[in-house]
C-alpha cells in the first residue's frame, strides 16, 4: 500500500492520539507513526481502531450516512467499492476510499493557483478573557494573512473575523460570533486589513467569556495588478492618488523584506503588541520541530 495524503493525515492523528490517550493505539506509534512501513494486517488493525469520523475528507453529514449504512471504522470505509461509493455518494468520497486503499488521487500542480480565500486562525494556549489580548491576537493574524495576500499579489475586498469559546469546556459559558467587514477599496495593505479586523472584533467582543480561538479570513480576493482609485475631491477632501498607492505598496514591500531578512515579526503594527515574548494568547508549541539552522539553543549536542 502506498502513501497518500489521507493516510499521512491519519498517521498524524494516530501519532498524537497514541501519546495523549495511552491504550488507544500501540505505544510505538506515539509521536511518530509511519503507516507505509506496516504490514497489511497491522495497518488493518490501525484502521479498525480508528473511527471513520477521523478520516480526512469525511464530514459530519457523510459520516452520519455511512453510520446509517452500518459502517463505523476507517477500515470499513477502506473496504468499500469505489465505484459504488461514487454512484451512491460522490466522487470526493470515492477519492477518500481510494486513498485509504493506497491509491493516490491528488495530482501535483506545476504552479499553485491563487487562493480564493486566505485565513489565519489559531487556538490559544490558555483561555483569553481580556479585550486587549484579543486585539493583539487578531492584529497578528490579520498581518500574517495580509502578508500571504501580498505574496500571491492579490487584494482583498472583505475581512472576516471570528472568536469563540471552547465547546469542550462545558463548565464555562459558551459564545461564538463572526462578522464580515468590507474594505473601502480592495487592498493588501496590512494597516487597512488590521484596522478592519480590529473594528470587527470590537463589535462582536463580549466580556465574561473564556475565548479559546480567534481567526481572520480575507474574502473577495482580486488580482492585485488592478488598482481601484478615487477622484480627488480637492481641498481637505479624501483622495487616492497614484502616488499614495505607490507609497503604500513601497511601505508594505519594505516591511516584508525586513521580516524576511531578520525574522517574522521584526517589523509589526503597534496593535500586535510586543514581539518575541510569550503572550496570554500564544499557542502551545511543546512539540514544535526544533530550528536546527537558525537557533543556537536548538542545535543538538553530541557527547563522545
Amino acid at each position: 500500500m502506498g502513501t497518500t495524503k489521507t493516510l499521512a493525515k491519519l498517521a498524524n492523528h494516530v501519532a498524537k492520539t497514541a501519546e495523549r490517550k495511552p491504550g488507544s493505539y500501540p505505544s510505538e506509534f506515539a509521536q511518530v507513526c509511519n503507516l507505509a512501513a506496516l504490514p497489511a494486517s497491522d495497518l488493518d488493525a490501525v484502521l479498525a481502531a480508528t473511527d471513520l469520523g477521523e478520516v480526512w475528507g469525511i464530514g459530519r453529514r457523510i459520516g452520519a450516512q455511512l453510520r446509517e449504512a452500518g459502517l463505523g471504522s476507517a477500515l470499513d470505509v477502506a473496504r468499500l467499492d469505489p465505484a459504488m461509493v461514487r454512484r451512491r455518494w460522490s466522487v470526493v468520497l470515492e477519492r477518500t476510499v481510494r486513498e485509504l486503499q493506497g491509491q493516490s488521487c491528488l495530482q501535483l500542480e506545476s504552479q499553485a493557483l491563487p487562493k480564493q480565500e486566505i485565513a489565519c486562525t489559531r487556538s490559544f494556549g490558555h483561555p483569553v478573557t481580556e479585550r486587549a489580548d484579543l486585539i493583539e491576537a487578531v492584529s497578528c493574524f490579520a498581518s500574517r494573512a495580509a502578508h500571504k495576500l501580498r505574496t500571491q499579489q492579490s487584494h482583498a475586498g472583505q475581512v472576516l473575523v471570528f472568536i469563540h469559546t471552547s465547546p469542550f469546556r462545558r463548565q464555562h459559558p459558551q459564545y461564538s460570533r463572526s462578522i464580515t467587514v468590507p474594505l473601502r477599496r480592495p487592498s493588501s495593505d496590512s494597516r487597512a486589513i488590521v484596522q478592519a479586523a480590529v473594528h470587527g472584533l470590537q463589535l462582536i467582543f463580549r466580556a465574561g467569556y473564556c475565548y479559546a480561538k480567534a481567526g481572520v479570513m480575507l474574502l473577495d480576493l482580486q488580482d492585485g495588478s488592478v488598482e481601484q482609485h478615487e477622484l480627488a475631491l480637492g481641498g481637505d477632501g479624501d483622495s487616492d492618488s497614484d502616488g499614495e498607492g505607490n507609497q503604500r505598496s513601497a511601505l508594505m514591500g519594505t516591511m516584508d523584506r525586513l521580516n524576511a531578512r531578520y525574522g517574522r515579526g521584526t517589523v509589526a503594527l503597534a496593535s500586535s503588541g510586543p514581539q518575541g515574548i510569550d503572550r496570554a494568547w500564544s499557542m502551545r508549541q511543546e512539540r514544535r520541530t526544533p530550528d536546527y539552522m537558525a537557533r543556537w539553543a536548538d542545535i543538538p549536542t553530541a557527547l563522545a
